[in-house]
Parts: C-alpha cells; structure tokens; sequence
C-alpha cells in the first residue's frame, strides 16, 4: 500500500505564492500518476493539478499559469507551486496517487489519497 504525507498548507494573504509537498512511501513503484485535488466548504472536491512519472502534467482551467506541478522521482514527492493566490483558491488541498498493476491481463487501478492540508487565503 502507498501512504501519503502533505506538508506545506498555511495561511497567505492575496497576490502571495505557496508551496506544498505530498511524499509518497511504501509500494511507491507501482504508483504511475499523482496530483492534487482541492475542496472547498460545501463544494465537491475538484482537480489542481496532475502529473505522470514520465513528467506529463494537467492542468485544471483555475490554475493554468498560476500553479506549477513538479515531482522528484528520486524522493517520491510531488510539489505543487501556487502563485498569485486568490481568496478563491483558500481550500484543504489533497495529495492524490494512483496506483496501478495487472491482473490476469487486466490492468487495475487504484486511488490512494493523503490526509490533507488546509490553505487558508485572506488579508
């Protein structure tokens, strides 16, 4: 099993930059994807931000040229660089990995989720 740690979630004012980290541990080689999602209160869970091993990223629209996804093989981490914060992006963010392998010819899939970290954004 894959287990995830988020680091980096605060409070920043408008206009402010963040940075926060998700390290993966465990069955770390059959991961294949990780992001990270985002909730606001009373709001479902929605995509930031995603990346493959092979560095393929996707970007959700509310953060095109606003967020940066990055991660560190070597260290099984991926970042997620926020610039230009608004009041709107102040949400519990969440660590995402998929993980997956083949059975019987079939591959399977399976999400693993980390805790969360709440960011808070306001003057």
């Amino acid at each position: 099993q894959v287990q995830l740690v988020e680091t980096g979630g605060g409070s920043v004012q408008p206009g402010g930059s963040l940075r926060l980290s998700c390290a993966a541990s465990g069955r770390t080689f059959s991961i294949y994807r990780m992001g990270w999602y985002r909730q606001a209160p009373g709001e479902p869970r929605e995509l930031v931000a995603t990346i493959t091993t092979g560095g393929r990223t996707n970007y959700a629209d509310s953060g095109k040229g606003r967020f940066t996804i990055s991660r560190d093989n070597a260290k099984n981490t991926v970042y997620l660089q926020r610039f230009s914060l608004k009041p709107e992006d102040a949400a519990v963010y969440y660590c995402n990995a998929v993980e997956s392998w083949v059975v019987a010819g079939v591959d399977q899939y399976r999400d693993i989720w980390g805790q969360g970290t709440l960011v808070t954004v306001s003057s």
